[in-house]
């Protein structure tokens, strides 16, 4: 079921579909809710899933507040429009930087948490020089050209040549994105805080699933993050990136499923 809330003006745009406990899922950077496609195909049996697309994605409009924050208060929208308690929340990439967000301000309403390809660290100094080579690419050339020369390279190599087509179909369906969306991601990303006590303070279950042949977060950092949590379940995708839910979808399932059911 296609559901929208107006918040403030603008229109936030989710999807809930499933029966069972409440499972958000958060997508990344230049995705939309249906990078879940396949995990929700496979959980909605045991789970009702809601999944967004966060201000500036897909069918949402940009909001305000771009802010790591903001959209964690965009999240917090729906949790109050569903009624919705407390449920776990799985993030990917960007929508794991949101998440840690929302478990900070929101604790009672985060069951346990996820990060799918993400990380709690802030951005180095490295990261923030490239994503401001970004900016300005998507300045000059707009987000279009820019999200297809840099999507291939979120996938392993392994999986761009043994599955060119799920890349391709990937790449194909990227939405229009406004510029000033994607800027104001990337500025947002810059400025977040390290969130490391979130990990450390929390006595929620934590979930880090992790692609060996990650790019953007490189698999030593995030195993950096795997002793801090009181109660932590630590996965590797040896085949993927950045992509898992792609790259390995039965293996993502697989965890994702455990996971959920035992939390």
């Amino acid at each position: 079921m296609n559901k929208e809330l107006i918040v403030n003006g603008k229109k936030l745009f989710y999807r809930v579909s499933g029966s069972g406990k409440p499972v958000i899922l958060i997508h990344g950077f230049g995705e939309t809710g249906t990078v879940w496609e396949k995990q929700t195909a496979s959980l909605r049996s045991s789970f009702q899933l809601v999944v967004p697309d966060l201000p500036g994605s897909g069918l949402s409009e940009e909001i305000p507040d771009m802010s790591m924050e903001g959209l964690a208060e965009s999240i917090h929208s729906i949790i109050h429009e569903e009624d919705i308690d407390a449920c776990p929340v799985i993030g990917h990439s960007m929508g794991g930087y949101v998440t840690l967000a929302l478990a900070e301000y929101y604790p009672n309403h985060v069951s346990a948490l996820g990060l799918f390809h993400s990380t709690a660290f802030a951005d180095s100094e490295e990261k923030k020089a490239t994503r401001r080579k970004g900016m300005d690419f998507i300045r000059q050339h707009g987000s279009s050209e820019f999200l297809q020369a840099t999507s291939p390279n979120l996938f392993s190599a392994k999986t761009r040549a043994q599955k060119p087509g799920e890349v391709a179909e990937f790449i194909d369906n990227l939405s229009n994105f406004s510029p000033t969306a994607l800027v104001s991601y990337y500025e947002a990303m810059i400025k977040r805080p390290d969130r490391i006590e979130v990990l450390k303070d929390s006595h929620l279950p934590i979930l880090f699933i992790m692609g060996e042949h990650d790019m953007a977060v490189p698999l030593q950092d995030s195993l950096k993050l795997c002793p801090l949590p009181e109660k932590a379940y630590i996965h590797i995708l040896h085949e993927s990136g950045h992509m898992g839910m792609l790259e390995e979808p039965e293996k993502s399932n697989w965890i994702l499923d455990n996971f959920l059911s035992d939390t």
